[in-house]
């Protein structure tokens, strides 16, 4: 299948603290560091049948300690990142590859904003075009009658009828929640 022919579905974890997202991570040192790079491709056609999968973990430089926060939402532990991480620059250049040739690549908001903002924090420019995001969040609000604004990714499950695909808040599971709410409104000709 050409490139041309595949959409991806992306989502982040960035580092968190209780309260982070009410104040839009003002708080004291608080940064959005991604943590965490799932994505998929589908084919663009009507399956929308899942073709590969990216999961990277990424080692934060600012805040290397992770809140407790954080780790009882998404389960990824400071022992996993010694393990698996790797630091955004790489994790940066495997996103790239992934996504090259993809035709749209969908999130639920804006993930890309908080790529471009890591890009500044360590000093990198932002691969992408901005083009080529989608905001999945705005076309599931207005395509169903759910309220978006009080759902996250991994809530679409529930909001939508369909059995989850894994564990809630990890990039790979919650771009599968996005992906079968992508399915279920291309059935129903709304995308």
């Amino acid at each position: 299948m050409a490139a041309r022919d595949l959409i991806a579905v992306l989502d982040l974890e960035w580092t968190s603290w209780e309260g982070a997202r009410r104040r839009e991570w003002q708080g004291p040192g608080e940064e959005m560091e991604i943590v965490q790079i799932g994505a998929i491709t589908l084919t663009d056609d009507a399956s929308l049948a899942e073709t590969a999968a990216l999961d990277v973990l990424v080692t934060p430089r600012i805040n290397p300690a992770l809140s407790d926060y954080f780790v009882r939402l998404t389960g990824i532990t400071r022992t996993r990142l010694d393990a698996e991480g790797v630091d955004f620059k790489t994790a940066l250049d495997q996103l790239v590859q992934f996504l090259a040739g993809v035709r749209a690549v969908w999130s639920y908001g804006s993930d890309y904003k908080v790529i471009q903002r890591n890009c500044a924090l360590n000093g990198l420019a932002f691969p992408f075009n901005d083009g080529l995001f989608r905001n999945a969040r705005k076309l599931i609000g207005d395509a169903t009658n759910v309220d978006t604004s009080h759902v996250f990714s991994s809530g679409l499950p529930e909001a939508m009828g369909f059995p989850r695909p894994g564990t809630a808040h990890q990039g790979v599971n919650d771009c599968r929640c996005i992906a079968e709410a992508l399915r279920i409104l291309r059935r129903q000709g709304k995308f």
